[in-house]
């Protein structure tokens, strides 16, 4: 019985490199892959996922206000569908993936963050959260030790941001992966100078 994973992690965490190791790994087996992104992650071009260990494949880009089941019918039949960037799909997207492992009986892996940098909710995320019937955090280290849960977003001169748009594309130059106590006292530190 297929079912709907979310693999989520903070900034850092390797969750395309999974992705793509996991992609590896069917197509090793001679299952056929269906690897798709959102249309909004621009950062490594408009149809690659690349991690930061060096790892790429060409993906298929899924716009906003693109059916995925409509898109999936298109490609025809795959074994399984891999997703980058996940929290970046709709809410109405991820009720399609959903769809597809229910009628089609495919296994549907998403990975991406389940936080901004506010540590609010990716709509997309909010809703693999709800749906998904396997839900496991990658994990990922803060600069002091414990497990990173927060994805800070910080200025050119290494300071917490805490206003802004919920989705600015970046990599360690934007982005760093903080537990949530080194998170908060930065941004104490940054009140009280």
């Amino acid at each position: 019985m297929a079912k709907l994973y979310f693999k989520y992690g903070a900034m850092g965490s390797s969750k395309s490199a999974q992705a793509l190791i996991t992609k590896f790994n069917y197509e090793e087996q001679g299952m056929s892959v269906w690897l798709i992104k959102p249309g909004v992650d621009t950062r490594d071009g408009e149809n690659v996922i690349r991690s930061r260990i060096g790892l790429s494949k060409e993906a298929e880009v899924i716009a906003p206000g693109e059916s995925i089941l409509k898109a999936f019918r298109r490609v025809g039949k795959r074994d399984v569908i891999i997703s980058d960037e996940s929290q970046f799909f709709t809410p109405e997207q991820i009720d399609e993936l959903r769809d597809i492992v229910d009628d089609y009986d495919i296994p549907v892996l998403c990975f991406g963050l389940r936080t901004d940098f506010l540590t609010h909710f990716f709509p997309g995320a909010r809703r693999l959260m709800e749906l998904a019937d396997s839900i496991a955090e990658i994990k990922t280290i803060c600069r002091c030790g414990r497990k990173a849960t927060v994805n800070a977003r910080i200025d050119a001169h290494g300071n917490v941001v805490t206003s802004g748009s919920q989705v600015l594309l970046g990599g360690n130059d934007r982005y760093t992966a903080m537990c949530h106590k080194c998170w908060r006292e930065a941004i104490r530190r940054q009140e009280n100078s």
